[in-house]
Formats: C-alpha cells, sequence, structure tokens
C-alpha cells in the first residue's frame, strides 16, 4: 500500500463501530474518511489519516444529547516493532501491525475515541444558572426578604415538651 501509495476514502456507519458506539448516547450518524499510505520524511511508512463525524454525546451537565463535531487529521508511523518508535519525526504517532497487517476500520474506530472528550459538556451550557454565595457571606437581596422555615421546628418543640414532662 505505502509504495504504491494508496488511498482509501469512504463513509462508514458509526453502528458499525461497537466500541465507538459504547461511548456515544446513539449510534446513528456516518464517519467520513480518508486514509493514505505514504512515504514518511526518513522514508518510513505512514499512514495519513483524515475523519469528520458528527457524534451524539449526552451533556454531563444537563444530560441532553447533542452533536459532536470530531475531526481527525493525523499521521501515524506503521511500525512492525515498538522499538521504531524513536525513528519517527515529531509529527507523527507510532501506530504498531500486528503481524505486519493494518485493520483500516480498527484505526478509523481508535482514532475517533481518542478525540472524544472526558467529560461531554453540551456547548452553551457551560453558564451556570443564579448566583452562588460562598458560606457566611451576605444572601442577595431577594433572598433575605424571603420567610425563612424550618423544617424542623415542630420537632424541636416535641422534644422541649417531652423534656418538661420528665
Amino acid at each position: 500500500m505505502v509504495a504504491g501509495r494508496r488511498s482509501f476514502e469512504g463513509v462508514l456507519p458509526v453502528a458499525e463501530l461497537p466500541r465507538l458506539a459504547a461511548a456515544l448516547a446513539d449510534d446513528h450518524g456516518e464517519v467520513a474518511y480518508r486514509l493514505d499510505f505514504e512515504r514518511g520524511q526518513l522514508a518510513g511508512p505512514q499512514l495519513h489519516v483524515r475523519l469528520r463525524a458528527g457524534l451524539t454525546l449526552e451533556c454531563q451537565r444537563s444530560l441532553n444529547t447533542f452533536v459532536f463535531l470530531a475531526e481527525v487529521d493525523t499521521r501515524l508511523g506503521l511500525l512492525a516493532d515498538e522499538q521504531d518508535a524513536d525513528a519517527l519525526p515529531g509529527d507523527c504517532e507510532p501506530l504498531l501491525l500486528e503481524g505486519g497487517r493494518l485493520s483500516p476500520r480498527r484505526v478509523i474506530e481508535d482514532e475517533l475515541i481518542l478525540v472524544l472528550p472526558l467529560v461531554p459538556m453540551k456547548p452553551g451550557s457551560e453558564t451556570l444558572q443564579g448566583e452562588w454565595n460562598a458560606p457566611g457571606d451576605e444572601p442577595p437581596e431577594a433572598e433575605r426578604d424571603e420567610a425563612v422555615t424550618h423544617p424542623f421546628a415542630d420537632l424541636r418543640n416535641l422534644l422541649q415538651a417531652r423534656e418538661k414532662q420528665r
């Protein structure tokens, strides 16, 4: 593939990537991919991976689903042995070939899993509603005028009455 400078491009359903689908809110959608096999700066075999997908995630702040636009543009150095990783240029990530073979579907799935946010948050959900007070701070004006309820006031009265009876 590298010697022939082969390229592959197409569309892959997200549902066909089970490890990725397990991390998503749903498995609808498609991944557009382009894989270019090429020789690197030091004549080593490389794979240029470009991916684009709209992945449905669940916001951890609002628990609403949203579409996360995942884009990947990376170069992977194709290695037969882990020791060869030191020879890769700085802009190239190592990819160890299993038995000299490469699974494009696995590479696509791995790269998309790597770009998923650790804590998904829907854009715009960052702003918290209302104001928060630190302990001991004066409450805002609106809260000062409200009647304060004490849910255990009746219990306190009962306990005091019981103590008087003893």
